[in-house]
């Protein structure tokens, strides 16, 4: 017993290491790069999207504001306060969906950890969620035109005080990377221990079978996996990167990386406390048959 016991925890130590072998670096340059953004580049890019107020872009608005949802460092209780912040200004509805909705599937930090899963999949996934902010911002224009009120509620959220305060900077970004560190470490380990019992235990063809190129049913389990697998980004990497690998098609890849932050516990939460039961549900549909729509036309071509 103790024989057997000793093998398999050396399987799943030499699994462990491989994985961490091949990602690490991605997730160090993650957080050095998300650290970075949000020292020295948080504050422009609020400055920068509170500028565009002033230029007579209408609905076009949407395509840059989606773009800078991409690039703010912030998670989502932190993107919410800052979108009441715009909207007491007055930024537009429409801006702020594209905004908060790309900025829930992805940001630089992220970016830089989805690298490991090739220059394809880091495309796909920059390309889909700028789109989806932007389809977002777009249908949120025709609501509010058509129903004449607001979609968010935003009373009650202020904008927290922020944390880089340290007067020099290099300390500043150091104690940022440490939260950062702190922050992901524990579930990139665990997606790394999880990927590695998959390795082990989980035979190959399963993941062929299912998320493969089986008449979009690949799509359709990789969509309604990402809702309750999905807990960090840097967690999922080295499972996404696993299954890649053994079958996965990039449109179920796809429509994982979408579903999955958009529905992460904590996001929904977040959405769920300025939307209301009738937007939250319609922001649900929207993100489930996104997804869905994108895995099938990444596959299809």
């Amino acid at each position: 017993m103790w024989n057997v016991l000793t093998r398999e925890l050396t399987y799943v130590a030499y699994y462990c290491w491989i994985q961490i072998t091949q990602i690490w670096f991605y997730w160090l340059l993650g957080i050095l790069l998300g650290s970075a953004v949000s020292v020295f580049g948080k504050n422009k890019i609020k400055e920068l999207f509170l500028r565009l107020q002033e230029q007579s872009l209408g609905l076009w608005g949407v395509v840059p504001a989606s773009f800078l949802g991409i690039l703010s460092p912030l998670c989502m209780y932190g993107t919410i306060p800052l979108c009441a912040s715009f909207s007491r200004q007055g930024m537009k509805d429409d801006w702020l969906a594209a905004f908060m909705m790309s900025s829930i599937l992805l940001n630089p930090q992220l970016l830089m950890y989805s690298m490991a899963l090739g220059r394809t999949a880091v495309v796909l996934r920059f390309l889909f969620s700028f789109v989806c902010g932007i389809g977002a911002g777009l249908l949120v224009h025709l609501y509010s035109v058509r129903k004449d009120l607001g979609f968010f509620r935003f009373e009650g959220f202020f904008e927290p005080e922020s944390r880089d305060t340290d007067p020099n900077l290099f300390l500043r970004f150091v104690k940022n990377v440490g939260r950062n560190l702190k922050a992901t470490g524990g579930w990139f380990a665990l997606g790394i221990l999880l990927t590695a019992l998959y390795q082990r235990y989980v035979p190959t063809d399963v993941v062929a079978n299912l998320f493969g190129n089986n008449h979009g049913f690949g799509i359709l389990a990789a969509t309604a996996l990402g809702v309750p697998l999905y807990a960090c980004g840097g967690g999922t990497i080295p499972l996404i990167a696993e299954w890649l690998s053994q079958g996965m098609t990039l449109g179920s890849a796809v429509a994982f990386m979408i579903t999955g932050p958009a529905t992460k516990f904590t996001n929904l939460g977040a959405m769920k406390s300025c939307l209301g039961l009738r937007n939250f549900i319609l922001y649900l549909t929207y993100t489930l048959v996104f997804a869905l729509l994108s895995g099938f036309l990444v596959d299809l071509f």
